[in-house]
């Protein structure tokens, strides 16, 4: 079996322009994409580097959208989205194993179809699956 691949390590911030600033000098290079999910309420900055993609994420919203209704207000790393070649698939295999995807998934996320599970209770974790677009960026490829 394949071992899995981790897609994006996401990060609530509360200014993106700084963070932006910030990573940019921790990640040289790293080329960058912006995004807007406006149903969702975040906008989305994303540095690929050569392994992982991390995303900053900013909430548009006054605390009563969608994306801070499932990540919560603290900023921070928030959550590790494991990328996966089939979501219905890996719902299935999840489920069979009495793990429900939060209300409202799969949905479209950012770069793909997406779900978020609930926080993992060992580590205290919020995982997301992410079935990446066929024509987006792979991490380290400019956008």
């Amino acid at each position: 079996m394949k071992p899995p691949r981790i897609d994006h390590l996401g990060i609530v911030v509360d200014e993106l322009e700084p963070a932006i600033a910030a990573m940019a000098r921790l990640l040289p290079g790293a080329p960058l994409r912006r995004r807007s999910v406006p149903d969702a309420g975040l906008e989305v900055a994303e540095f690929h580097a050569e392994n992982l993609i991390v995303e900053l994420l900013r909430y548009t919203d006054r605390g009563d959208g969608f994306g801070r209704a499932v990540m919560g207000d603290t900023p921070g790393v928030n959550h590790l989205s494991l990328s996966v070649p089939d979501l219905d698939a890996a719902l299935a295999r999840l489920r069979a194993d009495g793990v429900e995807p939060l209300p409202g998934f799969p949905r479209r996320g950012a770069h793909g179809r997406i779900a978020f599970l609930p926080h993992e209770s060992v580590t205290g974790l919020r995982f997301e699956l992410c079935e990446p677009d066929e024509d987006g960026p792979a991490p380290g490829e400019p956008s």
